[in-house]
């Protein structure tokens, strides 16, 4: 049989749950795909700095680079379900999940960086947020990605130079369209998988930003860098909806204030970074080539448009908004 406690036992136990908070710390794990030295890996390490200061210790980030927790389409449906509470994720993917988040998949949807910014911070950008976050997947801040543009063993300055050349895109069907659309052959894969699919020849070339292309070393394996510039994909500092959700209105102010600072400081990151990445590859011999007319290009996609939106007629109001940005 216990011993009852004494007055003074009682009164410190008492003072003791007083002191203690009444709810544990938040963990929370987020998953980016990059490595040291690009832009998202300092700006992620940023993030979780400001949440940590922002929150009094509430709410703990630890970040996990590299893809150690997974590919982007498996840790894309582990923050969806909770198992993971925060990614930094390209929109490409979430496209084929969230349909209002294709709108940034179609070929020069954008006129340029600035312009891409100025939709995602008005109404359509705010329509894409909302459909993400009932999907489970709420964008905190929007980060930059730059231009993506074609790089292979040719220049490519016109669509019929993509004619029958293997191309590795990311998952979505609006990529492999815009691609068979110019009479190539698109070909899906991971991102860890381009460099040796590049090396052995399984694709004859691939497209995406300069910090890209040249930290994981596809410069290495291939000759030309045509800025094609079809696509402006932005990426997100994401959460699981649920996560935050649950969190007081205090610390989602928190939280979301800490995402929107680290995206400013990457988007500084970048714009140094791509233009010092141009100068590496240069160096190294690749050969950088503008195309002086982009209109062949653009008018190879009207085909791309009009399938999609046959299929997607719910989709109109928010291409023409997004067009009839300034």
């Amino acid at each position: 049989m216990f011993k009852k406690l004494s007055l003074a036992t009682a009164g410190v136990i008492a003072s003791l749950t007083l002191l203690a908070p009444l709810h544990a710390a938040e963990n929370w794990r987020a998953w980016n795909i990059h490595n040291d030295g690009h832009p998202n890996t300092a700006a992620m390490d940023k993030f979780s700095e400001l949440v940590d200061a922002a929150t009094g210790g509430e709410v703990k980030v630890e970040v996990f680079h590299g893809g150690v927790l997974g590919s982007q389409p498996d840790a894309l449906e582990q923050v969806r379900l909770g198992a993971i509470e925060i990614g930094n994720f390209n929109l490409g993917p979430i496209g084929p999940m969230v349909k209002e988040a294709n709108l940034v998949s179609l070929p020069f949807i954008f006129k340029s960086v600035p312009h891409m910014f100025r939709v995602l911070e008005g109404e359509a950008g705010q329509t894409i947020a909302g459909a993400m976050a009932e999907a489970g997947v709420k964008p905190l801040a929007w980060v930059d990605a730059g231009a993506r543009s074609f790089y292979s063993q040719k220049a490519i300055n016109t669509p019929a130079d993509v004619e029958g050349l293997k191309i590795r895109v990311m998952n979505n069907d609006l990529y492999t369209s815009m691609i068979s659309a110019m009479g190539g052959n698109p070909s899906p894969m991971a991102f860890a998988e381009v460099q040796q699919a590049l090396k052995t020849g399984v694709v004859d070339g691939a497209e995406n930003n300069f910090p890209s292309f040249k930290n994981v070393g596809h410069y290495e394996v291939t000759s030309h860098y045509s800025l094609s510039e079809h696509l402006i994909i932005p990426e997100c500092i994401c959460v699981n909806t649920a996560k935050f959700d649950a969190l007081s209105a205090e610390m989602q102010d928190a939280v979301r204030g800490a995402a929107e600072e680290a995206a400013l400081y990457q988007r500084e990151l970048w714009a140094v970074q791509s233009e010092q990445a141009r100068k590496d590859v240069e160096a190294a011999g690749i050969k950088v080539n503008e195309i002086a007319d982009k209109g062949p290009f653009q008018e190879a996609m009207v085909k791309v448009y009009d399938d999609y939106l046959a299929a997607n007629p719910d989709m109109a109001d928010l291409v023409k908004m997004a067009q009839e940005t300034e």
